[in-house]
């Protein structure tokens, strides 16, 4: 019995606390819920349209634009340069880079423009004996034939007889074979195409050079091209002449360019078309990394804004009596930072930067017009600084 009254009022307890616990919720009034409306801070632009040009941002690496990789093609001792044939010496347009060993060479070319000289005057006699008329131009040419000097052109034949009396005789076949050994001896003197500097020496004097082996690197140091890729769809708005503004890594200096060259192909795996730009500067090296932009073309009422301010849909906020809305914008040209874009009336007060959680119909409050304060540059300078950042 005693259990089961403690159980009774075990329950009766119970009972009444929930009972009591749901009188006491039921008689607090509940709170009133303040509605509280937050006002965000923005910064806004005056829109003012003007002509924007869309430039291109590049880099690549200066090349000398006249170069030559000096091989021999023939062999021998290296045995004479007008100056030491080491890195970074200058040559003067005519000097020897290189001069060969050909005493051996030489000798047998000597050689053979005697044969030549001796096949001739055999054949005088017949020639004042059966072709009298043609024996004095013939004489003359043996009268300034020089061994020491370059073979002249044989006399030209004036009939057909005369013609196939020398050929049978082999006059030609010497005389080119003669040529071909003069043509040959020349090659063992490689003298500047143009005034330069010598980039890479991979022989020393007293060096036996073997046929086909690589010498050296000579380059112009006054004109340099620069090898940019830009995208297929820019490829038709640029045209040779075109002036290029170019800066170094740090964008301490600056220099000017023009644009030599556009390649008519298109890379596959890149999509990308070569564009070569023409620098010259006394202060340029080879392998120097420049950056450049190019001018594409120029768009006519437009503006450059913030990358961020145009959604997916092309749309943006706008500030009407401190309230946001969208309008609809025709974007040109997207660069990482920035866009040009159309359609945006003189005038319209856009934000200046974006603002997280915005939304149209929101409530805000304008801090400046960004767009008034800059509008003492000029509006071309003003477009050029934005499309640049």
């Amino acid at each position: 019995m005693r259990k089961i009254i403690l159980f009774v009022l075990g329950v009766v307890l119970l009972v009444g606390a929930i009972f009591g616990a749901k009188f006491i919720i039921d008689s607090k009034e509940p709170p009133e819920t303040k509605i509280r409306k937050t006002v965000k801070t923005v910064f806004v632009d005056t829109v003012k349209n003007s002509t924007v040009p869309i430039l291109i941002p590049a880099n690549g690496n200066l090349i000398a634009k006249h170069r030559v990789e000096l091989y021999a093609e023939v062999q021998g001792v290296f045995e004479f340069s007008a100056k030491p044939f080491r890195a970074g010496q200058v040559y003067k347009k005519g000097q020897a880079l290189i001069k060969i060993d050909a005493l051996e060479y030489r000798a047998s070319v000597q050689s053979a423009k005697s044969d030549l000289y001796n096949q001739i005057t055999a054949i005088m006699p017949d020639l004042r004996l059966d072709y009298p008329e043609v024996y004095p131009k013939w004489q003359n040419y043996l009268n300034g034939f020089n061994i020491d000097k370059a073979v002249p052109p044989l006399p030209k034949s004036e009939t057909d007889k005369e013609r196939f009396f020398i050929n049978g005789r082999g006059i030609n076949t010497v005389y080119y074979d003669v040529k071909n050994l003069e043509e040959r001896l020349v090659k063992y003197r490689i003298t500047a195409p143009f005034d330069g500097v010598l980039i890479e020496a991979l022989v020393t004097e007293g060096t036996l050079i073997r046929s086909g082996q690589k010498l050296g690197e000579f380059i112009d140091p006054d004109v340099y091209e620069l090898q940019v890729a830009i995208a297929k769809e820019y490829a038709d708005l640029l045209q040779e002449g075109e002036s290029v503004l170019l800066t170094n890594n740090k964008k301490t200096q600056s220099y000017t360019g023009t644009v030599s060259r556009i390649n008519a192909s298109i890379d596959q795996a890149t999509q990308t078309v070569s564009v070569f730009i023409e620098v010259r500067d006394a202060s340029l090296k080879e392998g120097m990394y420049l950056m450049a932009n190019i001018e594409a073309k120029k768009v006519e009422n437009a503006i450059a804004l913030d990358r961020s301010l145009v959604n997916d849909n092309n749309e943006m906020f706008v500030v009407k009596d401190t309230i946001l809305s969208s309008i609809k914008v025709q974007p040109i040209y997207f660069s990482d930072k920035q866009v040009v874009v159309k359609g945006i009336p003189d005038g319209e007060v856009i934000l200046a930067k974006q603002i997280s959680g915005a939304y149209k119909g929101m409530l805000v409050k304008v801090v400046n017009d960004g767009l008034s304060k800059r509008e003492k540059k000029s509006d071309s300078n003003s477009a050029l600084e934005a499309v640049n950042q």
